[in-house]
């Protein structure tokens, strides 16, 4: 798990075509989420490193949720998420915000990506 990328699953020409197509409808959500965790909107690729975060928290959140028995390494991986979502938030409101906005870009952007193929 140390070093993988949620983009890793995917073909990488079409998941940057299915982030193009994306990014036309959901840029706001992807600038708000940056700011929400603290990621500076002017770095290079900053759209790939929020599409990442978003599918690895959805990721984490599908295998939390479920009955098998987690690893270290997940469950290190996935409070390391949390940490990086709750930093500087006063209240849950806000931090289920962008956990909600998370899972709207790594829905939308699977759902692109699957009519892609």
């Amino acid at each position: 798990m140390q070093g993988s990328s949620a983009l890793d699953n995917y073909d990488l020409k079409k998941a940057h075509k299915a982030l193009k197509m994306l990014l036309i409808d959901r840029s706001n959500e992807f600038r708000v989420f940056a700011q929400g965790i603290g990621y500076p909107t002017n770095a290079e690729n900053w759209e790939v490193i929020v599409l990442n975060f978003s599918l690895d928290f959805v990721e984490c959140f599908n295998v939390m949720s479920g009955e098998n028995k987690l690893d270290h390494n997940q469950i290190h991986k996935c409070m390391t998420l949390m940490r990086q979502i709750a930093r500087g938030k006063s209240n849950m409101t806000e931090m289920t915000h962008l956990e909600n906005t998370a899972y709207l870009i790594a829905e939308d952007f699977k759902s692109i990506y699957k009519r892609m193929e």
